[in-house]
């Protein structure tokens, strides 16, 4: 189903409520909105395949382009508002937009980007009179009437990048229409979680992401009421937990982590029972992170492993994860394998590269080949990688060490920094945490902790000493850092990914 659905079964319903504002967009005016922007972006001349870029905060509107390009058959691309106006031309270029969806609140690069974006011949602004853009209001308030025909339009994103320049990734258009059944990810949050219309989900990560953006969208699918805050913070998420009685949300580790160090006043002092799935991915979540979110939530929570590329995932809930701490869950999309470096397939507990097998090639890097055959196995090109690191044990429950880019080679040793960062996550003097791995000329390379302090005035040669012993006596010796390096802030995207090869690249280049 989609808004339109909705908006004649529960017109009056919030589809989207600002956590922070508490400004509501019923579905009525969700679906005539989306609407008119649709026949607005069609009057223009976009037609099936086309992209519209959407580079806006976290607002209700970011939702009517999002539905505005699912039922016209378009590719809706949300942009990450923290690039540089050089960053988000390439994206717009590259993913070959003719529209633009921007807010006044952008306005400084939104304005900026006309002069780099040629192909964009229809620009509009929310709440902002920008040079080279329509009034999105008045765009809409002159749309003619509804679309007749709606085929099923998808998302087209980037990924964050934290490993290299963002790539596009295009999956096919659908031969259906928005109102058609079967939209998998609806499908699948059915299925797994059990969601319904009654269901109140909390979004706390920016929309430009894949995983917010796509839940929102399959939540509005359901009839759901979707509460999106404009940034996460840890009390305000607690604070909408409580006030709308949310039922569902997705976080990431960071977000468990920040929300855990709040004083235990301030974590008591909300009311959780409402909650019944809490659900986290995108980045590895330390063991003790999460058995302290399992003692303070109860088993509620649930993970799941996947990418922005789709092409596999799996899940593992709270039970199945106290039998298997650490994994990640059981392939239900694709079948897992592990791999070595030439492609043939290991046993169980042997560590290489993450490939998820299906029966098609389930996506491809936009405009460039070369990566998307990167991402292929040598011998089965239906397997594809996204350069994961981990294993399989004998159930088939998979376990994940590391990106392949991250991993550390010491002595001809293989060192995972994923493990040695979890072991200083939660340590009391640590806000947050990088292992990288640094040119050393004997050993090739040696492990380096950079570390911002939870208190400034803590850093010291002494903590850096403290930690270094802290981690030697839970890890094997050679795993602990040589060194620590204290610092103000470590590069991370909005939904808490760090930027690792960005933090790598400034050691390399000193």
């Amino acid at each position: 189903m989609y808004p339109g659905t909705h908006a004649h079964r529960t017109p009056d319903k919030p589809a989207v409520v600002m956590a922070e504002t508490g400004e509501q967009l019923s579905y009525r005016v969700l679906d005539e909105n989306s609407a008119r922007l649709a026949r607005v972006l069609n009057d223009a001349g976009l037609r099936r395949g086309d992209v519209v870029a959407m580079l806006s905060e976290n607002r209700l509107e970011c939702f009517e382009a999002y539905w505005a390009a699912l039922r016209s058959g378009l590719y809706i691309n949300a942009i990450n508002t923290h690039l540089g106006v050089e960053e988000i031309a390439h994206i717009v270029n590259d993913s070959g937009a003719r529209a633009l969806v921007t807010t006044a609140k952008q306005a400084e690069v939104a304005e900026a980007l006309v002069a780099h974006t040629s192909g964009v011949a229809n620009r509009y602004a929310i709440d902002g009179h920008l040079t080279g853009h329509r009034d999105y209001g008045t765009a809409l308030a002159e749309a003619g009437p509804r679309l007749t025909h709606e085929p099923r339009g998808a998302t087209m994103l980037y990924s964050s990048g934290t490993t290299g320049e963002p790539k596009g990734i295009k999956t096919a258009l659908p031969d259906a229409s928005v109102s058609d059944p079967g939209e998998p990810i609806t499908h699948l949050l059915q299925r797994m979680y059990e969601l319904t219309a009654a269901d109140v989900y909390l979004s706390p990560a920016p929309i430009y992401h894949a995983a917010p953006l796509n839940w929102c969208g399959a939540l509005h699918a359901l009839g759901a009421t979707v509460v999106m805050m404009k940034r996460f913070d840890a009390e305000g998420a607690l604070r909408a937990i409580e006030h709308f009685g949310i039922t569902v949300t997705q976080v990431v580790p960071t977000m468990f982590v920040r929300m855990l160090k709040l004083p235990e006043k301030t974590r008591e002092a909300y009311d959780m029972s409402s909650l019944r799935v809490a659900v986290h991915a995108a980045a590895p979540c330390p063991t003790d992170v999460k058995r302290a979110m399992i003692d303070w939530w109860g088993p509620i929570l649930h993970e799941y492993y996947g990418s922005t590329e789709g092409n596999g995932i799996t899940f593992i809930d709270t039970e199945q994860w106290l039998r298997k701490p650490g994994s990640v869950g059981r392939a239900a999309l694709g079948t897992a394998r592990i791999c070595d470096d030439d492609g043939a397939e290991l046993g169980a507990g042997e560590v290489g590269l993450v490939y998820f097998e299906r029966d098609h090639l389930p996506f491809e890097y936009h405009n460039d080949p070369e990566k998307t055959k990167i991402a292929q196995h040598p011998q089965h090109p239906t397997w594809t990688t996204v350069g994961d690191v981990g294993y399989l044990d004998e159930d088939g429950f998979l376990y994940l060490t590391d990106r392949k880019s991250f991993m550390i080679i010491s002595g001809g040793v293989n060192i995972y920094p994923q493990e040695i960062e979890s072991v200083l996550t939660l340590h009391p003097a640590v806000d947050d945490v990088a292992v990288i791995g640094v040119p050393d000329t004997d050993m090739g390379e040696q492990v380096k902790a950079v570390i911002k302090p939870a208190h400034e005035l803590e850093a010291s040669n002494q903590l850096g000493e403290e930690l270094i012993e802290y981690v030697r006596s839970r890890l094997a010796h050679y795993k602990a850092p040589r060194s620590v390096d204290f610092v103000t802030t470590l590069p991370r995207t909005a939904t808490g990914k760090l930027r690792k090869g960005e933090l790598r690249d400034q050691y390399v280049d000193q």
